[in-house]
């Protein structure tokens, strides 16, 4: 079969299933992306290029939309091009969020189209509003609406939809869930996976060295911003690190801002570090930034204890991840979450708005061996009953017959 993916960050969400068809060495494979170094050894990567950003006089509602349109511009005539060339693939696969699909169907209009939906907004009940320390404006509420100009769009391509949870899936109006299948997503349980050898060995990261006898804390976000609880967990560390002297932290991600607004001035780290001064000892604390995926791994594997937090907005891969490597997980109480971890059965839940009752959640962990057994082990049968990368692609294949078969 001839494969067509759209995605402006290759591989981005199709990378398990990507390395599904290229493995069974019968499929023809081309990506449309923005440029950039990822690849995938049997995946004809062809990039595309966005003429120009939304003009800044614009309405700030309109802004995403514009620029969307031009992606969408610029897929179709990439789309023209290899059409030219002979190409005609039997199924578009592309993710609809940044409006790269919505001409397509102008290129071929009779090949089957299966897009990625991955959240509808509003302005009440999910991420707007959910934090008041950082309270969105009245005014911006038809921003927010705009937003899903592309969503909406997308649903009127007459393809079909997939997102990955039954929460993602309650976003989307009554009337559009049942264009949508629910295609729960997997992680590489062979990669991801417990290991009693990383808590033998010192581990370093980020200049700081963690020794086997010490407590290992860890955190991971794209970015270090208040949608990932940033703020919480860096105001629970005083609390946590007067608390135990064998405390050692390592927080994962990077200075941009994936989600949510860019403070005033600086970084949310800057931010925090200027509020919290001397609470935080930096001997203790490493805030490495982006890591390679291995150390990701290291860290999850050598963890004592795993925070995770998010507004109720999309869950993070890294969740996934901590719960199939065995990880003790403490995190957010919120809707999304709750879908992955029942609370005192494969992680325990905290009060997204209490940096002092996450610390004294962490500290259970620390200190309770027998919880912390308990949690490990049923996080990571959790992960093989229902996280199984396996699973997720045979899900996937058969979505891709039933979608094609549908015409």
């Amino acid at each position: 079969m001839k494969y067509l993916f759209v995605h402006q960050n290759f591989p981005g969400q199709f990378l398990h299933i990507v390395r599904h068809l290229v493995a069974a060495r019968k499929h023809e494979i081309v990506f449309l992306t923005e440029p950039n170094a990822n690849a995938i050894p049997g995946v004809r990567k062809v990039p595309y290029r966005t003429r120009r950003l939304a003009p800044e006089d614009a309405h700030p509602g309109a802004r995403d939309l514009d620029l969307a349109l031009h992606r969408a511009d610029a897929v179709a005539r990439t789309a023209q091009g290899i059409r030219k060339l002979g190409y005609e693939p039997d199924i578009v696969i592309g993710h609809h969020g940044w409006g790269e699909l919505l001409n397509i169907r102008d290129v071929w209009p009779d090949v089957p189209l299966l897009g990625y939906m991955e959240y509808f907004y509003r302005t009440e009940g999910q991420d707007v509003g959910f934090d008041p320390e950082f309270a969105l404006p009245a005014a911006d509420h038809p921003r927010v609406r705009a937003k899903n100009a592309v969503n909406l769009l997308a649903l009127q391509l007459g393809g079909h939809g997939q997102t990955p949870t039954a929460w993602q899936l309650g976003t989307y109006p009554d009337w559009a869930q049942e264009r949508i299948a629910l295609l729960p997503e997997g992680v590489d349980l062979s990669a991801c996976k417990p290991s009693a050898a990383a808590r033998r060995e010192p581990l370093e990261v980020g200049g700081m060295v963690i020794a086997p006898h010490e407590k290992l804390v860890t955190y991971v976000a794209r970015g270090l911003e208040p949608y990932r609880g940033y703020h919480v967990i860096m105001r629970a560390l005083p609390y946590l690190l007067r608390a135990r002297k064998d405390v050692r932290v390592v927080l994962v991600g990077g200075d941009d801002v994936s989600y949510g607004a860019p403070p005033r001035a600086g970084t949310w780290r800057q931010v925090m570090q200027d509020e919290l001064g001397g609470a935080i000892d930096p001997a203790r604390v490493a805030q490495p930034g982006k890591v390679p995926y291995e150390t990701h791994l290291k860290l999850l594997r050598r963890s004592d204890a795993h925070v995770y937090l998010t507004y109720p907005f999309v869950v993070s891969w890294s969740l996934r991840e901590a719960l199939a490597a065995g990880c003790a997980v403490v995190a957010g109480d919120v809707a999304p979450v709750r879908e992955f971890i029942a609370d005192n059965e494969n992680g325990l839940l905290a009060s997204f708005f209490d940096p002092r009752g996450l610390a004294d959640t962490i500290l259970r962990v620390l200190e309770d061996k027998a919880l912390a057994g308990r949690l490990r082990g049923n996080a990571r049968t959790y992960a093989e009953r229902n996280l199984d990368v396996r699973a997720y692609v045979k899900a996937y294949a058969g979505l891709i017959r039933k979608v094609i078969a549908a015409g």
